[in-house]
């Protein structure tokens, strides 16, 4: 079984975590119906169209 041959400090250990707890930004897509950006895969809130097709009543 393989041992590491030196103690990584404190420093290089929270360094590594750290680099993986960073803020994703949602991916937005152009709505083809009325042009407001909206969500990936998801129904226009602005329209209700999704895919071009009609699927939410909006006010």
């Amino acid at each position: 079984m393989a041992v590491p041959k030196h103690k990584k400090s404190k420093c290089r250990t929270r360094r590594q975590r750290r680099v993986n707890m960073k803020l994703i930004l949602p991916q937005m897509t152009k709505c083809t119906e009325c042009g407001e950006l909206t969500p990936s895969h998801k129904a226009c809130i602005h329209c209700g169209y999704y895919k071009g097709n009609l699927v939410v009543e909006v006010e």
